[in-house]
């Protein structure tokens, strides 16, 4: 079950919207991803459809003292007085009979509603693991992939060398942010290395840069490597006439523009050359 501790949420963004945390201290209340089926995960107090976290702006404060016992009904997993508004008393104490977090902050409602409604995307989005080469190609996220020893951590150092950026080696994280969106991080533990066989390990930072390697990248293109076929056979197609597609957690496409290109490890000269093309032309056509 995805879900967040909202002393974790306070933690994280305690300094970014100055949250203050008045009372229900020694609830362990969290907010799950579950808890979108129904309802909103934040938003402004809403009594009829309530939110995970309820957020009462200057407005709902000089009205909540009359509605409290029904705002703790529906169990939330914190309250958030905003505006700069000091919370009512009758608030303070039913949140510490509730074990509820309460906290306050002086930014405006819809700001802090944002901010955190930014923060829960991205802590509750769904992740899947893939192997490959995650790539930052003319400001596109492309991930490289294939059977192990085609070439595509090769293709990646020469990527890199055209003054292109590393996100991931081996291990891509990718979680889905939104409907259509799927971004591609890298595990701490491999973060700026990308292995090369006969080279070993290299850090990438060290070696060429700072402006070599990407935080993340959202995935907008997969180039697919391929062995090539006994007999000297190629398995793609000279002139394909459709793009494919590849479902990733749920409804999120990512596309393959030209299909899945094969480019056999021995015929290594040009494939650089090959994904910038490609990446250049999947920018045109968005």
């Amino acid at each position: 079950m995805l879900q967040v501790n909202v002393a974790r949420l306070h933690e994280d963004n305690r300094e970014a919207l100055s949250l203050a945390w008045v009372a229900g201290r020694e609830g362990g209340t969290a907010v799950r991803r579950e808890a979108a089926a129904a309802a909103e995960l934040i938003g402004h107090l809403n009594l009829t459809h309530p939110n995970s976290i309820q957020v009462i702006g200057a407005y709902e404060a000089g009205i909540v003292a009359g509605f409290v016992e029904r705002l703790f009904e529906s169990a939330p997993a914190a309250v958030i007085v905003a505006d700069g508004v000091a919370p009512p008393q009758p608030l303070i104490d039913a949140a510490t009979r509730s074990r509820t977090p309460l906290f306050t902050s002086p930014l405006p409602a819809p700001r802090v509603i944002e901010k955190l409604a930014r923060y829960l995307a991205k802590a509750l989005a769904e992740t899947v693991e893939r192997h490959g080469v995650l790539m930052d190609v003319l400001g596109l996220g492309v991930l490289i992939t294939g059977e192990s020893g085609v070439g595509k951590s090769e293709l990646g150092v020469e990527l890199i060398s055209r003054g292109h950026g590393l996100v991931a080696d081996d291990v891509v994280q990718l979680s889905r942010i939104a409907a259509n969106a799927l971004e591609g991080r890298c595990p701490p533990m491999l973060k700026d290395f990308i292995e090369v066989r006969g080279l070993g390990l290299l850090n990438i930072r060290t070696i060429f840069g700072e402006t070599a390697v990407r935080r993340k990248m959202k995935l907008r293109l997969i180039a697919h490597l391929e062995k090539p076929v006994p007999g000297g056979g190629d398995p793609s197609e000279r002139l394909p006439l459709a793009e494919l597609s590849e479902e990733i957690l749920g409804g999120a496409q990512s596309d393959h523009p030209g299909g899945r290109r094969a480019q056999p490890r021995g015929a290594g000269r040009g494939r650089g050359a090959q994904r910038d093309s490609q990446a250049a032309r999947h920018r045109l056509h968005r």
